[in-house]
């Protein structure tokens, strides 16, 4: 059986320099397979309390804490750095370039939006053709992606065919929620840095800040294959479908509602969750008194699907801030959903044991 939770554990609350670090994090660019920017962000926090930081071949930011205990159990908690975008593959003419979605990105999304290009963050305009200008025909189909183009304005020099881009969303309160592009997941970076920063020392706590998740969970095949920890945590941003319950009507195809809490993964279409994990996480989630909510099974994944299945397999839980509008121009989370996140995650360290795994598998 776990060890009693240990009830002295100052819980963490979301204060303005978390918040500065979230919106820093959301307004910088780091689309699959160009997460440098993210990257570079994440080591000025983590150099300075890193026992170990690097970064492999991939891409993969992996800092370690060891713990000043004897046979402390290896922590890993997976954060993927990278977000949803488009890549520039061919120039129309000056300013106007043809360009294809990086990661899952809805076609319904995409016109009119505003977007910033290359490693200078050249400002542009997903363009289309305006709806008085259309055909009858022509208004009744979805825009396509290969038929519509970046225009960033003649002059654009510094451009060139294979530059990234992303949603030019920026960072900004709506009451109690934030709202932001690449919540998905920066959220989950904030909140890693945070962790990795007041961790305990009764554990070795490895951080992996993976990339390429949004085009396949790759960073975190090669990073798990190399650290093959005890235990693993993803951390992500998950959807939130709950719109329907705005008017009280029978609500049946929500994955997770905002204002609930952090969403535990029981299943999803890459994973089912070890279980021992999720009774010692939602334990607790009660003793403490945190708002927690089972994400429904659905389809969709995490990191969690590369992870678990390392050489011998590695015991694996994801949990989730909710966010509505993914992998669209702009997510919204609530604060508070972050806040017991956070918390959660802080008592989920303090307490983590190998004692935990005893317990046979159901």
């Amino acid at each position: 059986m776990a060890k009693k939770a240990n009830q002295s554990i100052k819980l963490p609350l979301i204060d303005q320099e978390a918040l500065s670090l979230l919106e820093k994090l959301s307004n910088a660019v780091g689309v699959s397979g160009s997460e440098g920017e993210i990257r570079t962000i994440i080591k000025q926090e983590l150099e300075s309390c890193s026992d170990q930081i690097s970064v492999d071949t991939l891409g993969n930011l992996i800092a370690v804490r060891h713990a000043t205990v004897k046979n402390a159990p290896r922590v890993m908690i997976a954060a993927h750095m990278d977000e949803v975008g488009f890549m520039l593959v061919d120039k129309d003419e000056d300013g106007i370039f043809k360009f294809q979605k990086v990661g899952g990105i809805d076609d319904r999304a995409l016109a009119g939006k505003a977007v910033q290009v290359g490693k200078n963050h050249a400002p542009g305009v997903i363009g289309a053709c305006p709806v008085h200008l259309s055909t009858p025909a022509e208004r009744e189909v979805i825009m396509k992606s290969d038929s519509l183009r970046i225009d960033t304005g003649p002059g654009s020099k510094d451009l060139e065919v294979g530059d990234y881009g992303s949603f030019a969303t920026k960072f900004h309160q709506l009451g109690s929620s934030l709202c932001g592009k690449a919540l998905d997941n920066r959220i989950g970076v904030a909140t890693l840095i945070q962790l990795f920063k007041n961790a305990p020392d009764s554990i070795e706590l490895i951080a992996a800040f993976t990339v390429q998740e949004e085009v396949g969970l790759r960073g975190a095949e090669t990073s798990a294959f190399n650290l093959m920890p005890d235990f693993a945590f993803v951390i992500d941003c998950t959807p939130a479908n709950d719109q329907q319950a705005w008017d009280k009507s029978e609500n049946t195809l929500y994955r997770t509602r905002l204002g609930h809490g952090p969403a535990i993964y029981t299943q999803d279409s890459r994973t089912l969750y070890d279980r021992r994990l999720i009774k010692f996480v939602t334990g607790l989630a009660q003793e403490h008194g945190i708002k927690v909510q089972l994400r429904q099974p659905a389809s969709g994944g995490t990191d969690a699907g590369a992870i678990h299945l390392t050489q011998h397999g590695i015991p694996t839980l994801s949990i989730s801030v909710p966010g509505r509008y993914a992998h669209t121009a702009a997510m919204v989370i609530r604060k508070s959903d972050w806040e017991d996140y956070l918390q959660l995650m802080t008592i989920v360290l303090q307490n983590i044991n190998s004692e935990i795994l005893t317990e046979e598998r159901p």
